[in-house]
């Protein structure tokens, strides 16, 4: 897992904090399954750190069979927009006066009313533990929107900032009216919250906006699988085919845990069997890299459900009868059976289409000489694509490199002028340096502090790219293979 947001506790005081907040969720009755100790996480479970892994986790402190119920966290200890607006008359009153509002946007204003009481908040402790920010696609800027280098990742990108913005400036005047202190008002504090709600919010019946669930969102992310297709030849193409995941909406998202009206908390199980010191791992849901960046703002190395769309002509689309995100790439290279079908009859000659269109909407290859020409287009498609690209792949790995190694250098000046000078591209006119200080009236330690967040930002943006472009490249060699394969038959 790359950049999830989630403090690592290596020093004896964060560690001291972490015990500090499994205290304070003991008094709200947070607590693990009966088998084990009720004070934080107690015997079962406990808070650990998995560099490479996500950070800051959570492990097995002793034998967890699949199902077992890990942790039960009290609905009187989650944060939701009822929790909020019950304790406070004048929130509830001023909320009134701005019905239009979304439920989310209601929640984000919430969270920020919440954060404004301070140590007057009976949730202090549990925010003080929070992330200081998030590498949410609405947090980044232009240099990290143009690292990510593919069109339709920028458009998201674009399209985060600009929907985060609308809706602060819709939410401005309710803020206002709350006399939240001049921090919270900003769009800053507005993108810190809603990166809060979108990485860490759970799924409630009564709120489709979730809530905020202590010691729950400790748990890292692992992506839902199934067993991994396998192709030992053309044959059993369209068998294999059937097996693609071609649900394409996250309407129902998958979890290890749910509310539990019965028992009115919050209820975790093991997705399965794991040994002591392991990490214990929840599915938020099916996503892509570039959703998980959006939403959650890290990345998975090896996500088995990515998706990487290349550009097509119009009138594949308009012979195809399936939505344009079904027409894909695996991560492993190979072409979803929805993007076979449409291509397969796209190369069929016009007024072939009608008498064997059924063939392709079945996913059976048509002839070895429509096979053969499908995957040579689809790998020139992508080896041109690849040499359309600012960096190559090869580029991309120096660059990250490069990055983890700027803790070696005393200021980012230096570390720029090396950049340079191997890259050129990214570091014209000192476009870092221009983004990691141009804000006026910002003090050292603040720009040093924005500084790690933008190039963590770009980082991310590099690896997305990279990940991109490796599986465009493993896309080339499977139709490669294919194509090897049918010529000798």
């Amino acid at each position: 897992m790359v950049g999830n947001g989630k403090m690592n506790p290596s020093s004896e005081a964060e560690e001291e904090g972490v015990k500090s907040l499994l205290k304070w969720a003991a008094k709200y009755g947070i607590e693990v399954s009966e088998s084990c100790s009720s004070l934080g996480l107690g015997h079962c479970l406990g808070v650990s750190c998995f560099p490479g892994a996500g950070g800051r986790g959570v492990a097995a402190l002793r034998p967890i069979s699949k199902g077992e119920l890990l942790l039960k966290v009290p609905k009187s200890a989650l944060i939701t927009t009822d929790s909020l607006l019950s304790r406070d008359e004048t929130l509830s009153l001023a909320l009134k006066a701005h019905p239009s509002l979304s439920s989310t946007q209601v929640f984000t204003v919430c969270l920020l009313y919440e954060i404004n009481k301070g140590k007057a908040s009976p949730w202090h402790p549990y925010f003080l533990h929070l992330p200081r920010s998030y590498s949410i696609l609405a947090a980044f800027g232009e240099l990290e929107m143009q690292a990510l280098q593919v069109d339709y990742a920028i458009w998201a990108a674009q399209k985060a900032v600009t929907k985060a913005k609308y809706e602060w400036e819709q939410a401005f005047t309710l803020m206002k009216e709350l006399k939240l202190k001049p921090p919270l008002l900003t769009f800053r504090a507005w993108i810190w919250a809603t990166g809060t709600i979108s990485s860490r919010t759970l799924h409630i019946p009564w709120d489709e906006a979730g809530c905020l669930c202590p010691v729950g969102d400790l748990f890292n992310y692992a992506a839902p699988t199934e067993d991994p297709d396998s192709f030992e030849n053309v044959e059993n193409w369209q068998n294999e085919h059937a097996k693609d995941d071609l649900d394409i909406h996250h309407s129902q998202r998958l979890t290890d845990g749910g509310y539990e009206d019965d028992v009115a908390a919050y209820c975790f199980y093991a997705k399965k069997n794991y040994n002591v010191g392991e990490q214990v791992l929840l599915s938020y849901g099916t996503y892509t890299n570039l959703e998980l960046l959006e939403y959650y703002g890290f990345l998975l190395e090896d996500n088995p459900n990515e998706k990487v769309f290349i550009p097509l002509d119009l009138d594949m689309h308009s012979l195809s009868c399936w939505p344009k995100e079904s027409l894909f790439i695996h991560q492993n290279g190979r072409p979803s059976f929805a993007l076979m079908c449409a291509l397969r009859l796209w190369a069929t000659p016009p007024q072939q289409r009608k008498s064997i269109g059924h063939l392709a909407y079945s996913g059976c290859p048509i002839s070895k000489g429509n096979e053969i020409y499908v995957m040579k287009w689809i790998g020139k498609k992508c080896d041109a694509l690849l040499k359309e690209m600012p960096t190559s792949v090869e580029e991309d790995k120096s660059l990250i490199h490069l990055i983890d190694k700027m803790v070696e250098y005393e200021n980012l000046g230096e570390w720029v002028k090396e950049a340079s000078a191997v890259f050129g591209g990214e570091f014209g006119d000192n476009n870092i340096l221009k983004a990691a200080y141009g804000v006026e009236g910002d003090n050292e330690l603040t720009s040093l502090v924005r500084t790690k967040m933008l190039i963590d930002r770009w980082k991310l943006a590099v690896q997305w790219r990279l990940m991109y472009k490796t599986v465009v490249a493993r896309c080339i060699s499977y139709c490669t293979d294919i194509i090897n394969s049918l010529s000798t038959q």
